[in-house]
């Protein structure tokens, strides 16, 4: 039987605002793309864009395929494939009847799985969409879908052949802008509707391009104080070293600038690791409040490598060093890959945005789940955890939006140390 994929994208300039979405229908044999479609759905959400999306590209593969139809959906909206996978619930009612249609569709497939892409491999389907947002920034009902002539490939970037424009609109493609607003990965978010989005937009504090629909979940990114283990640049991750005298003062300086204007901590979250909770006690004593664990914001586990400084390190194990500075998904030997810790912090960031929505939080962490916290933040590939340095006892800050992107505003901040 033949099998398929459908890759699908959407979104909204504005958020609410100006949205379309894309799908394409490939063979899953050779890749190439079977049938296509696009429209441009006037002002909407991110969300709703991508589960129109979805919808669209499931409904390619039963035109072509069939009922009974394999098909592997694949989508760079992962608010939308943890719903429809089944692991996360659609908690708000405005995407809710989507959600329905597209279980309906997917029922009369045989999806074989939801995958999560980055936009990057995601490129043709996120090219139609951008088309279409950019006709409902002119106010064009514009459509497009069929058959690519010739085929395509992933990795296409010309206009779609065969897309038929709705009356009364015009056929060239405009000169594409970057999508500058979408859904942030990590949240169930959908605003209830474009009205009352907008009349919130009108009193809230500007954020990015577009300004907030609601207040901000406000992640303070506090590293740990100074150790042994980095007065001597030693990799340090799972061993568990106290701070020295001078790591107590770093912590306390941070406690002194934390619990001072415009800082207004309603939590403190701590790796369980003892360097890390003696910055945070430090601070949560100053501020009265309480320190809690999470076992997700621990330091990558660097196996044989702990204890060992970078230049020990590639005398003995060059190979080893060579690979897993090349791919994130390889571990130090006995140790951890930067791909799982990403999955961990991920979890870790999720739980915590649930369940401090609108509050000011405090993470006190080590230099990768920091580093992995700010390059979701800026939809950055893993290697950029290798263009960051993070100072002892530094601040960094993001503002989660439920409308829209993270936001980064502050990055290795160390002003309170001098």
């Amino acid at each position: 039987m033949t099998a398929y994929i459908v890759e699908a994208d959407g979104g909204s300039r504005g958020n609410p605002g100006p949205a379309g979405y894309g799908a394409v229908l490939r063979d899953a044999a050779d890749g190439r793309a079977l049938a296509e479609a696009a429209e441009a759905i006037g002002v909407a959400t991110n969300n709703v864009a991508e589960y129109r999306g979805l919808i669209a590209g499931l409904r390619l593969a039963l035109d072509v395929g069939g009922e009974g139809a394999r098909v592997a959906v694949r989508m760079d909206s992962k608010l939308v494939v943890e719903q429809m996978a089944g692991r996360w619930k659609v908690k708000h009612e405005g995407l809710r009847p989507l959600a329905l249609e597209a279980g309906k569709l997917a029922r009369r497939l045989r999806v074989t799985e939801w995958t999560w892409i980055p936009r990057a491999r995601n490129e043709h389907a996120d090219r139609l969409a951008n088309e279409a947002m950019d006709a409902a920034a002119q106010g064009l009902s514009w459509k497009s879908g069929g058959t690519p002539s010739g085929g395509a490939s992933a990795s296409d970037t010309g206009p779609p052949s065969g897309g038929t424009p709705a009356l009364g609109t015009t056929s060239r493609p405009s000169t594409r802008a970057p999508r500058l607003v979408e859904q942030t990965d990590l949240l169930d978010l959908s605003g209830p509707t474009a009205s009352v989005a907008t009349a919130q937009q009108r009193t809230a504090k500007g954020t990015g391009w577009a300004p907030p629909t609601r207040v901000a979940t406000s992640l303070v990114l506090l590293r740990h104080g100074e150790t042994p283990l980095s007065v001597e640049r030693r990799f340090s991750g799972l061993g568990d070293p106290e701070l020295t005298a001078n790591g107590l003062a770093q912590a306390a300086a941070a406690a002194a600038r934390l619990t001072r204007d415009p800082y207004k901590l309603d939590a403190v979250v701590t790796s369980p690791l003892t360097r890390a909770r003696q910055t945070a006690e430090t601070v949560a004593e100053r501020a009265g409040l309480d320190v809690e664990t999470d076992e997700d914001l621990r330091e990558t586990d660097f196996g044989a490598w702990e204890g060992h400084t970078f230049t020990e390190i590639q005398r003995r194990w060059p190979a080893e060093l060579a690979a897993w500075l090349a791919d994130p998904d390889v571990a130090p030997p006995g140790g951890e890959s930067f791909t799982a810790v990403a999955d961990r912090v991920t979890r870790a960031q999720r739980r915590l945005i649930d369940r401090y929505e609108g509050r000011t939080v405090l993470l006190v962490s080590h230099v990768t789940p920091i580093k992995t916290l700010l390059r979701l933040a800026l939809d950055a590939p893993p290697a950029a955890l290798y263009r960051m340095h993070l100072d002892l006892a530094c601040l960094s800050l993001i503002e989660h939006y439920a409308d829209g992107n993270p936001v980064v505003k502050s990055f290795n901040d160390t002003a309170h140390l001098r």
